[in-house]
């Protein structure tokens, strides 16, 4: 008797452990510096440990909390006036005491995507390639272009540029060509300065991003800059029912 409980229990962690080593992200095709970015934010396997990202922005006069699923990508976007989000099936709005002009399928997770860096350009369907360094103020920092397989996304056409830091290999910079659902627009991608951190379970996350002016490809300085609050990141999903139009109720 003593010899079976043994045995049920040798193969009960051997399934755990399959299980875990299944569940793993496969990484031999990530470029050891995408790695060693991601590394240096708290690393891809305990960001896929996390079920749920909540994160608010403040507006004038309240605040736009902003709920993500990390691995549905269903999200919530609630304000004052207005509701929108995406239920794993399509994008929608809800208006509360005025009119929600903006197109949810584009804006509801809009800012999710610039939030939540440098982990989403660990996305699958991604192509990684060096590109030429950024320089501001006279040091350099060595880039990563990442493009999208046909098909991914919402527009595969959209290109991204990941700027580290040579020393510590934390991001700083984010260079971007993106269509929003319109077409690409010639001329060079915007660019957005990360210069603020937190750690929150073990993640470095931005508490703050600025958009910059550029002309003639160099950067002049800080034209918006966007800040987060009420930052948390928790192993627990939230209900299918949080994400949908139909849970708000009329």
């Amino acid at each position: 008797m003593k010899n079976l409980i043994l045995v049920i229990l040798l193969v009960v962690v051997q399934l755990a452990c399959t299980s875990n080593s299944q569940s793993k992200r496969d990484i031999s095709s990530y470029p050891e510096e995408v790695l060693q970015v991601m590394r240096a934010h708290g690393g891809l396997d305990l960001w896929d440990e996390m079920k749920t990202l909540q994160f608010s922005i403040p507006k004038d006069g309240f605040d736009e909390v902003h709920t993500i699923d990390l691995h549905s990508r269903m999200d919530r976007v609630e304000a004052p006036d207005y509701d929108i989000g995406f239920d794993g099936n399509v994008a929608w709005s809800k208006d509360k005491a005025a009119k929600y002009e903006g197109d949810p399928t584009f804006r509801h997770d809009l800012m999710f995507y610039f939030y939540a860096m440098p982990f989403v350009l660990a996305d699958e369907g991604i192509n990684y390639a060096e590109t030429v360094p950024l320089t501001y103020e006279g040091k350099s920092y060595p880039g990563i272009e990442i493009t999208y397989n046909l098909g991914v996304g919402s527009s595969s056409e959209d290109v991204y540029l990941l700027y580290y830091d040579p020393e510590t290999f934390k991001m700083a910079w984010l260079g971007y060509k993106a269509t929003f659902g319109n077409e690409l627009k010639p001329g060079p991608p915007s660019v957005i300065r990360y210069d603020q951190w937190e750690d929150v379970n073990g993640i470095t996350i931005p508490t703050s991003i600025a958009w910059q002016t550029v002309e003639d490809g160099e950067i002049l300085g800080e034209r918006r800059r966007v800040d987060f609050t009420d930052i948390s990141l928790s192993k627990e999903n939230k209900p299918a029912t949080f994400y949908s139009k139909a849970g708000l109720g009329d």
